[in-house]
């Protein structure tokens, strides 16, 4: 069972919409990554940890609620095969948390916003569709032909 509420478009970006989050839109003249914009990026990235462990704390009742013993090796089957998917998604949740973590504690160090790779501002836009982006758009696309190309 995929959460869609934490990945609607599966790119793993928080619906800030179905949050009740409004993107953010800084005043004219703004300072890059002021107190506001951490605020703001905190608010998304706390919220979007808070449905990941609700759905963590799902999965585990649920599992918890439909083990059974099927004496049917076929519906035994089914189960294990629904159990692994589930599995598999929580996993990549977990890891997906853990970016979190770390975009939290880059927001109070102060790095986050800024690219790893070069140093440049991410920007607020895409911020805002991926918050816990580390690279610049155009570190990040480099990257991507780079893997490309070791494929």
């Amino acid at each position: 069972m995929a959460s869609s509420k934490s990945t609607p478009n599966g790119s793993g970006s928080l619906s800030q919409s179905g949050q009740g989050i409004t993107p953010y839109q800084p005043a004219e003249g703004e300072e890059y990554m002021c107190k506001p914009q951490k605020d703001h990026f905190r608010t998304i990235l706390l919220a979007w940890k808070q449905d990941l462990m609700e759905e963590v704390d799902r999965t585990v009742g649920h599992m918890k609620e439909d083990a059974a013993n099927f004496a049917d090796p076929a519906d035994r089957a089914t189960q294990e095969e629904e159990f692994s998917l589930e599995l598999r998604t929580r996993d990549r949740e977990r890891k997906l948390i853990r970016k979190i973590d770390e975009a939290l504690k880059d927001i109070e160090s102060g790095d986050y916003g800024y690219c790893e790779a070069c140093g440049v501002e991410i920007g607020i836009r895409r911020l805002e569709a991926r918050p816990t982006a580390t690279l610049c758009i155009d570190c990040k696309t480099l990257q991507e032909i780079k893997e490309k190309q070791m494929a």
